[in-house]
């Protein structure tokens, strides 16, 4: 069980600041079973982890779940200078791990990102180490090099989002508002029921007489526009532990672009790949029964439950 799409967050056990190495605050927050063993939760490009609660309120009951927003995002201040670029994100990730070690315990540790926090983690592991017990990465959109069939689609997709995250509406009456919003595109209509709200609730600040976003526009754009060049396409076997690979269906009519980049990535590097049926880019919004059957049945074949 969890809690239903669209549920407002349980009040986390503890809440702990750590710093980047610009001293950029990260705020991480502690839920669930502290004697379960520990899941990392964060989140994709321009949302905020607690939208995702539908997803991880699933695993309370037997794990110690520790969430954090990637750097100007979510619970997060804006941080002056920004720092907002895969590099910085990278290295909070690792704080944020070896924080939550220091504060609560060492105990077998999974990471379970999406779409920019599962770049942040694959960078990360690669350039600082490998720092977890598993990892499962949500259709992270990647990119391969020129030359590739996938990169063409995957160029095009990233492109189209630096345009309309530039373009983005900053400013809200309330969050309703922007759950509307949601609802009404292509990929909100396939969420369950309760997450637009969920979502809008997690990306926005109350500022005057309004709501405003969190990440602003233009650092989101940024996100989107580094991701063309990022040269992120390695195999499973640069990683020295179990990676699990969770894609968007590229088999559904339409298929999301990052659904045909990570069928081709899994097949280039000889991942442990699932496509979910049915699915888009937002898995996790979409489908958080299943995203989380298939969290827990690779978790028990590595060991952690």
């Amino acid at each position: 069980m969890g809690a239903p799409a669209g549920a407002l967050p349980p009040a986390p056990s503890a809440i702990i600041g750590v710093a980047g190495e610009d001293g950029a605050v990260i705020r991480v927050r502690r839920h669930g079973n502290p004697r379960g063993n520990r899941l990392i939760v964060s989140h994709g490009n321009g949302f905020a982890t607690d939208g995702y609660a539908g997803f991880w309120s699933r695993f309370l009951a037997d794990f110690e779940i520790v969430l954090f927003d990637a750097r100007n995002h979510g619970w997060n201040a804006l941080a002056d200078p920004p720092g907002h670029d895969y590099a910085h994100m990278a290295r909070d990730l690792d704080r944020v791990r070896d924080a939550a070690a220091a504060e609560f315990g060492e105990k077998p540790t999974a990471g379970l990102f999406h779409s920019m926090s599962a770049q942040a983690a694959m960078l990360a592991a690669l350039e600082i180490g490998w720092r977890f017990d598993a990892l499962v990465l949500f259709d992270p959109p990647n990119n391969p090099a020129a030359g590739h069939p996938a990169r063409a689609p995957m160029v095009g997709y990233l492109i189209m989002l630096v345009a309309w995250a530039r373009a983005r509406r900053e400013r809200f009456a309330d969050p309703a508002e922007l759950a509307r919003d949601y609802a009404a595109t292509r990929a909100g209509r396939s969420w369950a029921a309760g997450s637009h709200l969920a979502v809008a609730q997690s990306v926005l600040r109350h500022w005057d007489d309004g709501w405003v976003l969190r990440c602003p526009p233009e650092l989101e754009a940024a996100m989107y526009e580094q991701g063309i060049n990022l040269d992120l396409w390695p195999p499973a076997s640069a990683f020295a532990g179990p990676v699990k690979l969770i894609g968007a269906d590229p088999a559904r009519e339409r298929p999301d672009p990052t659904a045909l980049s990570n069928q081709a990535l899994a097949r280039d590097g000889s991942y442990d790949y699932l496509a979910l049926p049915g699915a888009g880019h937002l898995l996790q919004l979409e489908q958080p029964v299943a995203c989380a059957g298939a969290v827990r049945e690779f978790l028990a074949s590595a060991g952690i439950r």
